[in-house]
């Protein structure tokens, strides 16, 4: 997903250039807008964690991009693509250190393992969705 922060500051089109440039293949996208309900159901995990509250303002205070993507090592690939989660730590050229203001706000979620990342693209798209 690229999350609201990302989208109100313009960079959904440098973002997915960062993405495709990297090889992948989108095979599902959207741009769409998560309700309270969806974001406290997406980011159920956190639900018991101090800054639960924060994240689900955060991300229903605008729309987001979501999509699915495609290539060998995918999972492992985008994490070292969009960098830590804290912008300040991320390697250059990555696209939290390109794009991200805070760790709170840090421009892109994305799939921790194969099994969340099936998960999390059923969240967002039916079957007939994903090409």
């Amino acid at each position: 997903m690229i999350k609201p922060d990302a989208v109100e500051n313009g960079y959904i089109g440098a973002i997915l250039d960062k993405i495709t440039a990297a090889g992948f293949k989108i095979v599902a996208m959207k741009y769409t807008q998560l309700s309270k309900r969806d974001a406290e159901l997406f980011y159920a995990i956190h639900k018991d964690r101090p800054f639960f509250g924060e994240l689900v303002e955060f991300m229903t205070r605008g729309p987001i991009v979501a999509a699915i993507l495609e290539k060998d090592n995918a999972v492992d690939d985008f994490r070292a693509l969009i960098g830590a989660t804290n912008p300040e730590e991320a390697a250059e050229g990555t696209i939290r250190k390109l794009y991200a203001a805070s760790i709170g706000e840090n421009a892109i979620h994305g799939s921790d393992s194969d099994e969340n990342a099936a998960i999390e693209g059923a969240f967002h798209f039916s079957g007939r969705e994903v090409y």
